[in-house]
């Protein structure tokens, strides 16, 4: 933007450079998130669970993947890569291990989420005829359910509830990602902290440490990417400057 408005301002005044081409790096530009509501999120394990298979586990493993997203913001690889030693039952913790950047961590979950994942646990090896993998996910066939075959399924998904357009076609189209479900459990966090009238900026670390991220800043770009939080950052930090806080 500042090399075309000095473009446009050297025609009417010889003295003005514009600066060259890539004298910059180029930032990185995210995809906008799709913060799911709670209807919309309802909709989705809905349909998910109407998928068609011969043992029903297909349907079982999409709403636990959803599921599984929505209360704990991992990523979609992260997940997916979920072995059954991985899942600690008894304790609700699962364990992440090496994940993007190399990084490993123990991740905590609700009560109510181990006991989803305990009863997908006991009726996935009902359902499965034959164990052919460690995964804790797995498709209709006994394997590990693949990053591709969950996005195209979310994607259809997706369609059936209205949230993206239908291609007619195989491709799967424009719309909302599974790796929404991880901005949407760390905006919710966000939201749930200003509320509450707690420093953001004393708790952030602790949803960085959580979601895995390398650099605090990463978590800090929910506040810019999502319209309710920063208007609620903006009016904390407006709140402190007329109270003569730091």
């Amino acid at each position: 933007m500042v090399r075309q408005f000095a473009a446009w301002l050297s025609t009417i005044d010889s003295r003005t450079e514009a600066p060259p081409h890539r004298l910059l790096p180029a930032r990185r530009r995210r995809n906008k998130p799709h913060i799911f509501t709670q209807q919309e999120i309802g909709q989705l394990m809905a349909e998910a669970g109407r998928l068609a298979s011969p043992t029903g586990l297909r349907a079982l493993t999409y709403t636990t993947l959803i599921g599984l997203l929505t209360a704990t913001g991992l990523r979609p690889g992260e997940a997916l890569a979920l072995d059954r030693s991985d899942v600690d039952l008894d304790n609700g913790i699962l364990a992440i291990r090496q994940t993007k950047f190399g990084k490993s961590r123990f991740v905590p979950v609700s009560d109510s989420t181990r006991a989803a994942l305990r009863a997908y646990a006991q009726q996935r090896d009902i359902l499965g005829t034959h164990r052919r993998t460690d995964a804790f996910l797995v498709s209709e066939r006994g394997k590990r359910l693949t990053g591709s075959a969950a996005r195209r399924t979310f994607a259809r998904i997706s369609c059936v509830v209205g949230l993206r357009a239908a291609t007619g076609s195989r491709r799967i189209g424009r719309g909302p990602r599974l790796q929404d479900f991880r901005h949407c459990f760390a905006t919710r966090k966000l939201i749930e902290w200003y509320r509450a009238g707690l420093d953001v900026g004393r708790e952030l670390p602790k949803l960085t440490t959580y979601l895995g991220h390398v650099d605090v800043a990463h978590t800090y770009w929910y506040l810019e990417a999502v319209p309710e939080l920063l208007q609620l950052a903006t009016e904390r930090l407006g709140g402190r400057r007329a109270g003569g806080g730091q």
